[in-house]
């Protein structure tokens, strides 16, 4: 057969690409409805609802007595109450009652608030169980007072205004790597633009050197508008496929999940938009005595920056500024006959980095209060960091509670 015209072998070729490219987007879209309905069928709920309301003299909490759920589309869905004090945990026991037991309270942020499993499982449920059997004539009684993105400056009114009260004869302060910067009021980088609020207590640098706790923050640290422009304009452009599936996200729980996924694997604590974002800062005169001539990039984990042995005068506050409050928090403890300590959560020792671990207990060692390191105590088990947080999640898994319990 003579060979076909160069026009018709063309209109063929169009003709199999077009079908290809149908049969493309039909198996995208058949993909699509049985992911949306896989997750509409199987998925409790696909978004977390985490109201907060402003206490005075205290800050931001939870509303009392109100749902909370959580998820991060991948390894958790939980519901769960606050009690009448706005903390996500059971009705902490009268005055009279916990004075006359072992009563040990718990403060910190979100390992403490603990979102991520039931009530049941946090660190302090399960240490009263364990107590229970091991110690039943010290009758020991729990209760914890934790808020996410808050540092031992943010929780001094947990103790203050709530614990004190319960007369507790231990007080454990739950340390996590992310509470160095969280002592500072600099940008809280885990939202972005979200700066320390000004309703939060803070720590105040006297012209004389001297720290003291503040309610408002200094007007020349950093610009009080939420995202100034010269910061928007340093964030990345965002792909077509990102833009399509956070725009999608209203109205798909597939699309929910996707956008999950993409977070998990970018990883999880991708801070780059925030190294942006502080490069941008830096570029501003007023800023460059904080932040030094250098920003070194250590993404994806932000909070490794204190990792570092030569800090840029920013963190070296974070630093100074922790040390403060752990003082405060010794001082209210030695005034009420109360023993202080503090856990040192797994992540100080992440990928073998200690230094802050060593910071942090370096610190804990010139006050007099002793630290229970929980990686040291998971290593001894014969299990690895990592078993302590969930796959897409650095929060403490319930092994992770177990294990601080336990420790």
């Amino acid at each position: 057969m003579p060979p076909s015209p160069p026009g018709r072998r063309f209109r063929r070729a169009l003709r199999l690409i077009g079908w290809n490219v149908l049969l493309l987007a039909v198996g995208v879209a058949l993909a699509a409805l049985a992911g949306e309905a896989w997750f509409r069928l199987t998925a409790p709920f696909m978004g977390s609802t985490l109201p907060d309301e402003f206490v005075p003299n205290v800050g931001y909490l939870r509303p009392p007595n109100t749902e909370i759920r959580h998820t991060n589309r991948l390894d958790y869905w939980t519901v769960s109450r606050t009690n009448s004090l706005g903390f996500l945990d059971r009705e902490p026991p009268n005055p009279e009652r916990a004075a006359a037991t072992c009563h040990v309270s718990v403060i910190g942020d979100s390992f403490v608030e603990a979102r991520e499993v039931p009530i049941d499982h946090k660190l302090h449920v399960r240490f009263e169980e364990l107590a229970a059997d091991r110690l039943p004539r010290l009758d020991v009684t729990t209760s914890a007072f934790g808020i996410e993105a808050t540092g031992q400056v943010q929780q001094l009114p947990f103790y203050d205004q709530y614990a004190r009260r319960l007369h507790p004869k231990l007080l454990v302060l739950v340390f996590v790597d992310n509470d160095f910067r969280n002592n500072a009021p600099f940008p809280d980088v885990r939202r972005l633009g979200r700066w320390r609020k000004s309703s939060e207590p803070i720590v105040r640098k006297r012209s004389d050197e001297g720290l003291e706790l503040a309610w408002s923050l200094p007007q020349d640290y950093f610009p009080r508008d939420p995202l100034p422009q010269f910061l928007k304009d340093s964030l990345p452009r965002l792909s077509w496929a990102t833009l399509a599936i956070r725009n999608a996200m209203p109205y798909s729980q597939f699309a929910m999940w996707l956008r999950a996924k993409k977070n998990a694997l970018s990883p999880p604590f991708d801070d780059r938009k925030y190294f942006r974002e502080l490069e941008a800062l830096r570029r501003q005169t007023r800023y460059v005595n904080l932040l030094g001539r250098y920003w070194p990039n250590i993404s994806p984990y932000y909070d490794r920056i204190f990792t570092l042995k030569d800090l840029p005068p920013l963190f070296k506050d974070a630093l100074q500024y922790t040390r403060f409050a752990l003082a405060q928090f010794k001082q209210r403890a030695d005034r009420d006959g109360v023993k202080l300590v503090i856990l040192a959560t797994y992540t100080l020792k992440l990928d073998g980095r200690t230094l802050p671990f060593e910071r942090m207990s370096e610190m804990a060692a010139t006050l007099g209060i002793p630290v229970i390191d929980q990686a040291d105590y998971i290593l001894r088990q014969g299990a690895k960091l990592t078993d302590a947080h969930w796959p897409h999640d650095y929060h403490w898994s319930p092994a992770g509670h177990q294990w601080a319990a336990e420790a």
